[in-house]
């Protein structure tokens, strides 16, 4: 993590206030890259489609457009984003448990790729197969088996039940519908499962030959992206590359199809891999105490805008010293957050000098922080790019009002 600077920071309060995210839209790019081109260097028809719900900044899903890549949404909300972002149906995914029924006609009806995840989804296809009996409807199809994982995945059909196949020959009686992609999901990104689920969509392409001739599968999501070897060190499995990923699945989808005249393109869906490492959120100290012998900071900040999922690992962190006080050394002290929720800490265990109103920055923020932050005790905080000396707004500061116009506070 490379610590923002001074003079950056200081302009940034300036207009901003102390607490801010960092956006840093050169990495998500190079990350965008480097995974594409991993990927494509084993099986060249290989697309990204961008999943919304890790971290949804239109900025970010725009670059994606740009580039080349799909949308995957989850929910109307996050179709909404992308219809207004301009990007065509025809680059959506639109997967998710809990469909939108007019989201699904409209991504349809607009070419786009509508994964169906249960039984309950098939009445939607089968109304527009008779109201639309000229048109032909393409749909894709989530695809649930096991992966190794030791976890009971609750996303899409399972292929091991005879209905999964009796579903496939009803679709393939409407005239004007065919299954045009198979999808799967599963949340695990170690290594081992992503071979797995290769294996698995391919087995599937294989024993429903006569039923699906797919144009393409998709292996979903789940991988690590790139992080600093401290925050490596927390996790009790093996960060991959993105290269071991594609020559893990990749392979297996060469090793299949090449010979063969029809061969699928592959998608995959990553979140994290692409956003993790690309925000930095920064706040101020605002205060320094010692309690029975424990030394705590507390910061403009809180958990909940770098780690909403609660978990207890410490980010790649930053101090950055502003001289408004003589910095101590501090051994072994905390990170706590604005609110007054008592397991509020950004990071535990600091060891190095510190002063009241110095900044700190905590790296690797992109990852279901804004998306998940909670509108707890105080509005979010900006999102600001750096261009040399111009700074980008790329979210402005929440207000009052934007949290309490829903509210009716007349009584």
């Amino acid at each position: 993590m490379t610590p923002p600077r001074l003079e950056t920071l200081s302009a940034i309060a300036q207009r901003h206030g102390d607490t801010f995210y960092l956006l840093d839209t050169r990495q998500f790019r190079k990350n965008y890259r480097d995974l594409l081109d991993a990927f494509r260097s084993i099986w060249p028809d290989t697309y990204i489609a961008y999943s919304y719900k890790t971290n949804y900044t239109p900025r970010l899903c725009k670059i994606i457009d740009e580039m080349g890549g799909a949308a995957e949404v989850v929910s109307a909300m996050e179709l909404e984003i992308a219809r207004r972002l301009g990007i065509p149906y025809s680059r959506i995914h639109y997967n998710g448990p809990c469909k939108d029924s007019e989201a699904m006609k409209a991504v349809i009806m607009g070419g786009g790729m509508v994964n169906l995840d249960d039984y309950a989804e098939l009445p939607v296809v089968g109304q527009l197969a008779s109201q639309y009996p000229d048109r032909m409807l393409n749909i894709g199809i989530r695809c649930n088996f096991p992966v190794g994982d030791g976890v009971t995945s609750r996303f899409g059909f399972d292929v091991l039940k005879p209905e999964f196949h009796d579903m496939l020959r009803e679709l393939a009686t409407m005239q004007n519908v065919r299954v045009g992609g198979l999808q799967c999901h599963f949340a695990s990104r170690a290594l081992p499962t992503w071979e797995d689920r290769a294996r698995g969509m391919v087995g599937l392409v294989n024993d429903h030959a006569d039923t699906v001739e797919p144009d393409h599968i998709d292996l979903g999501g789940g991988l690590y992206g790139n992080m600093p070897q401290s925050l490596k060190e927390q996790f009790d499995a093996y960060i991959p590359t993105f290269g071991e990923y594609a020559r893990q699945a990749a392979t297996i989808v060469a090793q299949a199809f090449s010979q063969q005249e029809r061969r699928p393109a592959l998608f995959i869906e990553p979140g994290s891999a692409l956003a993790g490492d690309v925000m930095t959120f920064v706040a101020k100290v605002v205060s320094i105490k010692n309690i029975r012998g424990k030394d705590i900071a507390t910061l403009t900040g809180s958990m909940y805008n770098i780690n909403p999922t609660l978990n207890k690992k410490n980010p790649p962190i930053a101090v950055i010293h502003t001289g408004d006080g003589e910095p101590q050394h501090f051994a072994d002290l905390d990170f706590a957050g604005y609110t007054c929720i008592e397991s509020d800490y950004l990071y535990r265990h600091y060891n190095g000098p510190l002063a009241k109103g110095d900044f700190v920055a905590f790296g690797n923020a992109g990852s279901y922080s804004v998306v998940l932050k909670p509108p707890f005790i105080l509005p979010n905080v900006p999102i600001l790019e750096t261009d040399g000396d111009d700074i980008i707004v790329v979210k402005r500061q929440e207000t009052f009002d934007d949290l309490f116009a829903t509210y009716n506070f007349n009584w």
